[in-house]
């Protein structure tokens, strides 16, 4: 029920996740993200504990492949998961058990990772970290976006999506960027795309207004002095 792509970008550092679903609320269980860690998409029968789990696995100084191993090995019902990650270095790791559903399939390259189930095409992995290679020099939320796009192109999920969600970790320690479109009969992707758009010129504010208040531009709404 879910395709999702997790990257680093080499250039920034910068970690992200971007997944979409025909179920709601997808980005809340399946997009995890720490700044300086890695990201881990956990997805298909969803254990959202998993995504936690794996990164503190990463954080305790295991590649991808090493954390994604242990994460399996203790995992309950890892055959109804489906995982992928990528660490601090762009190393990736993925796991489809026996019992993901549908046609699955997942592509790794240096600094992405993507999967997904319930596929109506197999290239569906490979186009979104095509797409995001494609996309070198953008920023890394513009990649995720463009691969998300792909995805779509080459078939996307088997049935229509409602949902999509980006996660954006950077070098403070809250996400930059949670964004998510929970339910939309039209086109989450699209909508999660405007978003962004909405989101990015205000990013960094919200940053130094946790940081430094005091420097911080000012809100722009009515009654603000």
């Amino acid at each position: 029920m879910t395709f999702s792509i997790s990257a680093r970008c080499a250039r920034t550092g910068i970690f992200g996740i971007a997944v979409s679903s025909s179920s709601p609320c997808v980005a809340a269980r399946c997009a995890h993200a720490r700044a300086g860690v890695g990201a881990v998409a956990t997805q298909n029968i969803t254990d959202p504990t998993l995504g936690p789990r794996g990164l503190d696995l990463m954080a305790s100084g295991l590649s991808a492949a090493e954390a994604m191993a242990r994460l399996v090995a203790e995992a309950a019902h890892p055959a109804y998961r489906q995982l992928a990650m990528v660490d601090g270095q762009g190393r990736t790791a993925v796991h489809s058990g026996v019992k993901t559903l549908g046609l699955n399939r997942t592509s790794e390259r240096p600094g992405v990772v993507a999967a997904g189930n319930l596929l109506r095409s197999a290239g569906v992995p490979d186009a979104m970290t095509a797409a995001f290679l494609a996309a070198e020099g953008e920023h890394l939320a513009d990649r995720l976006i463009a691969a998300m796009k792909a995805a779509v192109a080459a078939g996307g999920e088997e049935g229509p999506v409602h949902s999509a969600g980006m996660l954006i970790v950077d070098e403070v320690a809250w996400p930059v960027a949670d964004l998510r479109i929970d339910w939309s009969e039209e086109d989450p992707i699209a909508a999660l795309d405007g978003l962004w758009r909405l989101w990015r010129p205000q990013m960094n504010d919200y940053v130094t207004r946790a940081l430094d208040p005091s420097s911080a531009p000012a809100y722009g709404v009515p009654g603000d002095q």
